[in-house]
């Protein structure tokens, strides 16, 4: 959500405005200071990556080998014993612990810990779940295991093996292991031409190619392409069309983590904790992500409005802006589920507040009052800093989340006790800890406050990777200065506009351009107080220098310092926990937090939480946003392999700020961007503060290109609904990669950009300006395509790059033959659409055969205690639908659509009635059908023959 300048070097060119004007908030004075800019300035960090000089520890390390290995009920034990010290990143174990264990046919754990665990620091269960054995743990019938752990004594390393095809999935047979106090490293061979997919998050395309090199450390960062971003998911999947096969690898750790792709090998570093090792033998993609995801944690069943369109901006300065924009988009006759908040309605930028002039109580209450009574919903950003008050001002310190935190012991702390305080937006700033025993207490009290003054429906977590805008406890000493600005200038109006601007909008683009060259401005402006770190032998003591690792991760910062728009990795936990070993984790703890909190004052309703920073199983809790992206076509792009990553890292329910967040949008990119984005799970239309408005009603052309792809959306809102149940239940995610349907056709390996929705619907976008076309690929030698708006039977030749007619305004959009759709007409908001009759899209096979389901419940009960499902089948000109469930569903079946009917049938029989039905081109239009369903679509058995 942020607009935060990342590198050291734009840090320095804004030198000069770092004293520039406060922002507009009425609480705010004039005279207010700013964190002083060399409180944000790292020690300058060489990236091993990038440093000739470092030590190769692959080459250097001498490894371990095997003693007294000895087979248990489950699988195997042993003590690896230091075949000589290196010392290379730290001191060397002498003696490590080996566990294997086969926990079920299809999953395999690997587990090395050192003997002694003094100052290694082992991932709690209650933190971050721990896959657990199935069945009887005592015995075990390894022959039917589908993977097979085999290992050398001398020079241990070891491989996994697929019993059924005799194919190596992992092996570090041949390379030494290297297990430190701050560095652990092990290689893996790879097939040449792999195809690994995984290890988000980064801005990158689906595949992990040679050469690629993922820092897995969460970071407040603005979606750099290669960069590590927000989340932490440490799980690759290997897909390998030699033998039809697909397995994935997860390493349950929080470490600060490194993973090198090569031409055939993996390289994966961690700087702290234990190996703790998790093999998944598929065998298809949707069999592992399914076997992963379940095991860290089903993602959370949603509520059905959360699927309604999305509003945001940085930049409603006041309650009346947010009153003109609901009212604009139903002007307009736009759909709006939602009006969110960013942090404009805040006081100060504090936590838990709203400003007293711009954001009124009794107006702000007024307004969401209005917005429920209408079926509509509203968001507020929350940030994770928490305000430090400026004891020596009354009214200052007159700020109760500090005090009640402060008393109640739940900040996080400096190695001698003190307060860690960092500098977030309201000035010096505090951090609450998830370690401690009474922050849930803390969050609790606080969020139902919060929520019996201004009724919100949801959370939208930022800055919780954890952020903070200096470097180290900066506010120590400080604090009585508070309220200070952030160290950079808030909301300059962005010069950036998107690729084709220049051509597309000639005469705007030549006055623009002038202006940007009038005031331009240039800094000489140079640090001298960075130093450069040798990054290659730091033995410190115990657990070592964790501020500066002896290895250097290429960390997305312009020091690379660890600390830099971080809270500082020697920071304290409870119990002498460091955010060294779970920096990682801080977003996925606060988001579990404020789940539970939300449901303290719910307990009966879904909590909907998006947050930024994740972590393996945050699905479980929250829905997840693709962060600071930019207004361009690049960007659109990488949201589809961005939607991906995060399907099947457990996070299903995923959206990008559509039209772009950094920079100006124009026409043609809202246009194709508010049309993608209505595919996404989460839709929702956001951007920074100071950039051109790009709310959809701007343009009359993004006001029909929206209108039309929202009317699709919201028709499909059944389908969704089902999809999304079938994520909660099973860990299958919503979007789908083409190579995931069609796992043995290695040509759509590569394809990602387009994507399935579901098993039945493939999206076909526009990425690039000022064409009227696009290209995509079906799949499929057997496989059948139908237009979904002219219902058309298409005529793709399988692996050829299709063109598609694509002017400004249309996305193409097709069906997969096989599939049945449930729909329901499109209603204003999503209560609106669930009082209106449903419909059914039969889309068949080349054989004339189609199958779908359907759920409904009540869209909002944590548990479910009346639910529907439906399942239909079709086959030889018949159409059977099978209910099962207690859930009323009142509203009548209008219509059903049956695409691929090669005849004119005689007549349609909707049960024992005839039914009104048109045939046109291949389709049959079966409508009337509320005459013989008012008592519900669904309400018992029916069958339509043609």
């Amino acid at each position: 959500m942020k607009f935060i300048f990342q590198t050291t070097t734009t840090i320095l060119a804004l030198l000069s405005v770092a004293n520039a004007a406060p922002t507009n908030s009425s609480s705010i004075e004039d005279a207010q200071k700013t964190v002083p800019m060399e409180l944000t300035l790292g020690v300058k960090q060489v990236p091993n990556i990038v440093n000739d000089t470092a030590v190769d520890a692959n080459l250097a390390a001498k490894g371990y080998s095997l003693l007294n290995a000895s087979s248990t009920a489950r699988g195997m034990t042993g003590i690896l014993k230091l075949n000589e010290a290196t010392n290379i990143y730290g001191y060397d174990f002498d003696y490590l612990n080996l566990t294997v264990e086969y926990q079920s046919e299809k999953r395999l754990n690997v587990h090395i810990e050192p003997v002694n665990l003094t100052d290694v620091f082992v991932l709690p269960e209650t933190l971050v779940p721990k896959p657990e054995i199935e069945g009887d743990v005592d015995s075990f019938n390894f022959a039917d295991s589908d993977l097979v752990f085999e290992y050398d004594r001398k020079n241990f390393g070891f491989e996994v093996i697929r019993s059924s095809t005799g194919e190596s999935l992992f092996s570090t047979k041949g390379n030494p292991l290297v297990f430190s106090n701050q560095f652990i490293q092990f290689n893996t061979s790879l097939p040449k031409g792999h195809v690994i997919t995984g290890l988000g998050e980064s801005i990158h395309g689906l595949l992990n190619e040679p050469g690629v090199v993922k820092t897995l450390y969460a970071n407040d960062v603005g979606d750099p392409i290669d960069g590590n971003i927000y989340g932490v998911h440490p799980v690759y999947y290997d897909q390998r069309y030699g033998t039809n096969t697909t397995h994935g690898v997860y390493w349950r750790t929080s470490a600060i983590q490194e993973v090198v792709v090569g031409e055939e090998s993996l390289t994966w570093r961690a700087l702290s904790g234990v190996i703790d090792l998790y093999f998944f033998s598929g065998p298809d993609p949707k069999d592992v992500i399914q076997q992963y995801v379940s095991e860290i944690g089903l993602p959370a069943m949603q509520p059905y409005w959360s699927l309604g369109y999305h509003q945001c901006r940085w930049g409603y300065d006041t309650i009346d802006d947010l009153v003109d924009v609901v009212a604009n988009f139903k002007k307009f006759d736009i759909p709006l589920e939602t009006i969110w908040s960013d942090i404009d309605y805040m006081d100060s930028y504090k936590d838990f507040t709203n400003d007293p002039y711009r954001y009124p109580e009794d107006k702000y209450r007024e307004f969401l009052d209005e917005l429920h009574n209408n079926s509509q919903h509203y968001i507020p950003i929350f940030d994770a800093a928490i305000y430090v008050p400026n004891p020596n001002n009354e009214t200052d310190n007159d700020y109760e989340p500090f005090h009640l935190g402060n008393e109640s012991d739940v900040f996080l702390k400096n190695p001698d006790g003190s307060l860690y305080i960092g500098a977030v937006w309201p000035g010096y700033t505090v951090f609450p800890d998830f370690l401690s025993n009474n922050t849930q207490e803390y969050f609790n009290e606080l969020f139902q406050d919060w929520y019996d003054r201004l009724p919100f429906d949801g959370i939208w977590t930022d800055m919780n990777e954890v952020s903070s805008f200096c470097v180290g406890s900066c506010g120590t000493g400080r604090y009585f200065d508070n309220p200070v600005h952030p160290p950079f200038a808030v909301g300059n109006a962005p010069t950036q506009y998107p690729l084709g601007f220049d051509k597309s909008n000639s005469s705007e683009w030549k006055s623009i351009s002038s202006s940007i060259a009038a005031t331009a401005t240039t800094s000489s402006t140079s640090s001298s107080s960075s130093s450069s770190i040798d990054s290659m032998n730091t033995l410190a003591h115990g657990k070592g220098n964790v501020n500066y690792p002896p290895y250097a991760i290429n960390n997305f910062q312009g020091d690379h310092d660890l600390a830099t728009h971080a809270v500082s990795p020697n920071a304290t936990h409870a119990e002498g926990t460091l955010e060294y070993d779970i920096h990682n984790l801080y977003g996925f703890l606060q988001e579990r937090a404020i789940y539970n909190a939300l449901l303290e004052i719910n307990p009966d309703k879904r909590p909907f939480i998006i947050g930024r920073s994740s972590f393996a199983g945050s699905g479980k809790y929250i829905g997840h946003w693709g962060g600071d992206n930019s207004a361009d076509y690049y960007m659109m792009y990488f949201s589809i392999p961005q939607a991906l990553t995060m399907g099947l890292s457990g996070l299903p329910f995923f959206g990008v700020d559509v039209c772009g967040f950094n920079g100006n949008t124009d026409m043609e990119l809202c246009s194709r961007w508010m049309q993608l984005g209505s595919f996404f799970p989460f839709y929702r239309n956001h951007n920074v503060l100071g950039a051109i408005s790009q709310e959809p009603y701007i343009w009359e052309a993004v006001i029909n290109a929206t209108k039309t792809s929202m009317n699709v959306r919201y028709l499909l809102l059944p389908y969704y609904y089902t999809l999304l149940h079938e994520s909660h239940v099973s860990g299958i995610p919503i979007l789908r990669a083409l190579s995931w349907e069609f796992p043995y056709d290695k040509k759509v390996s590569v394809v990602d950009n387009q994507f399935f929705v579901g098993d039945a619907l493939v999206v076909t976008p526009v990425l690039e300006p000022g064409v009227n076309f696009t290209k995509g690929v079906f799949p499929g030698n057997e496989s059948v395509y139908y237009d979904f708006y002219t219902h058309e039977k298409q005529n793709f030749t399988a692996g050829k790059n299709e063109t598609l007619d694509a002017p400004l305004g249309h996305i193409p959009l097709h069906i997969r033959g096989g599939h049945i759709i449930p729909t329901q007409e499109p209603g204003y908001t999503t209560a609106e659409s669930r009082e209106n009759p449903f419909g059914l899209i039969v889309a068949l096979d080349s054989e004339g055969s189609a199958s779908g389901k359907l759920y409904l419940d009540d869209g909002e009960s944590l548990e479910v205690e009346e639910s529907l499902y439906v399942d239909f089948v079709a086959s030889k000109n018949k159409l059977i639908a099978a209910p099962f469930g207690v859930y009323n569903a009142s509203q009548p079946l209008a219509n059903v659509t049956i695409l691929g009917v090669d005849d004119k049938p005689k007549n349609v029989m909707f049960g024992n009635y005839t039914a009104k039905f048109d045939y046109t081109n291949g389709t049959v239009y079966i409508t009337g059908l509320q005459n013989y369903t008012s008592s519900g679509a669904f309400s018992k058995e029916f069958t339509i023959k043609w």
